[in-house]
């Protein structure tokens, strides 16, 4: 079947990740499903008009714009595989343009909210509360991805050398270096984690109090419950922390390509996502620096 040969593809050759192909079979089943309605119809067999029909529908249920058009770009990815494997000669959405959506913007933690938590007493003193303590200063001094944290393993520490590796997308290893201050938390952590009992087989670096792997949901909602008691920021995920390691670092200074190297990013144009949120800080710096300010 097609659509299994193209899940095949996406993960063993363009290297993506189980949850990113688990979103693009959802999204091709759920056209499939849609074009239950016209008879005997194919998936890769469709026309624009069914396209066109199913985007309709979308709109009609309230999905937002920007999740159709990531549906929509499943779908362009599926016919182009089909093209390069000889199954079609033109993909459906040769002529398609994408919905307009408005330019989404999220704001970061700010340096005082993440100060906040991070220096007060927020975090209980068992294996637990060093974990999660662990696990946002992790991600606020590297700026790493929720799947590369989690992923960690014992030898990606590297504390004679105050370095992490991390393993990101397409399989890309990267290096971050490390504060002292992050390196004294994840010695704290270790001293927690050595009381576990854990698999000889276990190679990861943070763990469960059980000695497991740790799942994406305890991660996102460990900052999640942290920062919705210092925070009053609509958005408080892993993702956000991210994004205000980026935003703090280019607000005290730091080069875009060198947050770049450390967010592991292929394009500047990703990472210049991030450099709206320093706007302030470069209008300071303006009005501070240049010849013609009032000062």
């Amino acid at each position: 079947m097609s659509l299994e040969k193209f899940i095949d593809y996406i993960a063993l050759e363009k290297k993506y990740s189980v949850h990113t192909q688990t979103a693009y079979r959802k999204d091709l089943k759920a056209f499939e499903v849609f074009l239950e309605r016209y008879d005997d119809q194919k998936l890769e067999e469709v026309s624009y008009s069914e396209i066109r029909s199913w985007i309709v529908s979308m709109v009609e249920c309230d999905i937002s714009h920007r999740s159709i058009n990531r549906k929509i770009s499943v779908l362009r990815s599926y016919y182009k595989f089909l093209m390069r494997i000889g199954e079609n000669e033109t993909t459906p959405l040769q002529h398609h343009k994408p919905l307009k959506v408005a330019k989404k913007i999220d704001v970061p933690f700010s340096q005082e909210e993440v100060n906040t938590l991070l220096n007060g007493d927020y975090f209980t003193d068992d294996y637990v509360g060093v974990l999660q303590k662990t696990i946002i200063s992790l991600f606020y001094y590297t700026g790493i991805r929720r799947s590369e944290l989690i992923h960690l393993q014992m030898q990606d520490v590297r504390f004679s050398d105050l370095l992490l590796k991390v393993l990101g997308k397409r399989n890309k290893e990267r290096t971050i270096p490390l504060l002292p201050e992050i390196i004294t938390q994840l010695n704290e952590y270790l001293l927690e984690r050595n009381t576990l009992t854990i698999s000889k087989e276990t190679p990861y670096f943070l763990l469960t109090s059980k000695g497991k792997k740790l799942s994406n949901s305890f991660v996102y909602k460990t900052v999640n419950t942290y920062f919705n008691r210092v925070s009053t920021k609509t958005k408080k995920s892993p993702h956000m922390l991210r994004h205000s390691f980026a935003t703090h670092l280019m607000d005290r200074g730091a080069e875009i390509n060198s947050v770049k190297e450390l967010l592991g990013h292929e394009s500047i144009a990703a990472t210049q996502l991030y450099t709206h949120t320093s706007m302030k800080q470069l209008q300071k710096t303006y009005a501070k620096a240049h010849p013609r300010a009032k000062h």
